[in-house]
Parts: structure tokens; sequence; C-alpha cells
């Protein structure tokens, strides 16, 4: 075996060693997220309860334009999925409801529990790939493609995601757009919406 061999077979078992220090890491909020997530909560503070997270109990409110609730169980709610590379979101929506054009840093994985819902992907191809999900039906979303969710039954319906990120953030494409700092006038020249169009929908946002 040569030396390339035998540093490779080094830092391979170093990188075990290492990953096995831990049971688990649950995230200690108080203090600052680093890149690798959260610093880890002294274990002899850690309880049964640090792994329960009790967040979607019960029904949910909706309120907001879109026509949706969302709960994230993401590391800063559930510091138990910290370092685990995990995180779940329950996705609630009114008689016509949508999760509208949105992207994760990660992929997700669907599952439906109440309604219909039509969800689908748009990949870099610009691609649609979509279908009306009935309950029980699951669905993936890879890595960082434009999604969406719209409930297309005649009552509230509810699904919970699953993503391989224990902070997989989310971007709404809508809202990136109108509900931020960006100037009117880029807004027109990005979308090619008119300049009636942009206000409209920075109006909607309260940015206008």
């Amino acid at each position: 075996m040569n030396n390339l061999a035998y540093f490779f077979v080094f830092c391979l078992l170093a990188s075990f060693s290492h990953a096995i220090e831990l049971d688990f890491c649950v995230g200690d909020s108080s203090l600052p997220r680093g890149p690798e997530g959260y610093t880890c909560k002294d274990p002899a503070r850690v309880t049964t309860d640090d792994f329960v997270y009790t967040g979607f109990r019960g029904e949910r409110t909706i309120t907001n334009v879109f026509g949706n609730n969302v709960t994230l169980a993401f590391s800063d709610a559930f510091p138990a999925l910290n370092g685990l590379g995990i995180s779940m979101a329950r996705l609630d929506f009114g008689v016509g409801g949508v999760i509208p054009l949105h992207s994760h840093r990660t992929s997700e994985v669907l599952i439906l529990a109440k309604g219909s819902i039509i969800a689908g992907f748009i990949d870099a191809n610009n691609t649609a790939y979509y279908k009306r999900l009935q309950v029980g039906d699951v669905m993936v979303f890879p890595q960082a493609m434009l999604h969406f969710q719209i409930n297309v039954g005649r009552t509230s319906a509810t699904a919970f995601v699953s993503l391989n990120g224990a902070n997989p953030a989310l971007q709404l494409t809508t809202p990136s757009l109108f509900a931020g700092n960006l100037p009117a006038d880029i807004a027109e020249q990005i979308t090619l919406l008119s300049h009636e169009e942009v206000i409209r929908m920075k109006r909607m946002f309260g940015t206008a």
C-alpha cells in the first residue's frame, strides 16, 4: 500500500472517530449559530422532552394572502435536529390555498394527510413535473428546484414534508421579488411586468 493510500485510510478513520464522539448534539439556541449549526447543549441538561416536538398539534388559522399556514420544525424550533441533517414542516391549506413557488437548499419529500392538492416542481430545463395527489400519496422535490403546492379540493388540506437538512431555508419567489427592498424599476426589468403591476404587487406586501 503506497503512502497516498495510507493517508486516505488514516483520514477516513479519523473522520469516523470524529463522527461517533457524540450520540447527538441538541442545539443550544441561547448561543449564536455557526456554519455547522448550534453549539451542543450540555448533555447533562438534555431530557426526553428535547427530542419531542409538539408544534404540529391542533388546527391552524389561515390568514395570509396565499391561503396557507406553514409550521416549520427546523433546528431553530426543534433543537434536537441540530447536526442530524433532517427537518420537517406542516403545510395547511385553506380552500384554494397555495404554497407559492419556492425553493430550499435541500431536497424535500411530501406526504398528503388530508384533502387533495396539485404539487409539482420545475427543473433547470423549464420542464414542469406536477400531479394531483390524494391522501397518502408521496412526492419528492429535488434539491434547489422551484416547487409549489395548490389545494384543488373542496375542503382544507394538510401535508407534512421532510427535508434533508436541519436548516434548509425557505425562499419564496414572489415575496423575494416584491416584499423586500428590491427597487420597483429593477423588478420591472427582471420580470417583464409593467410598472403598474409591480407597484400593485409591492402594495400587496406593504412595500410600496
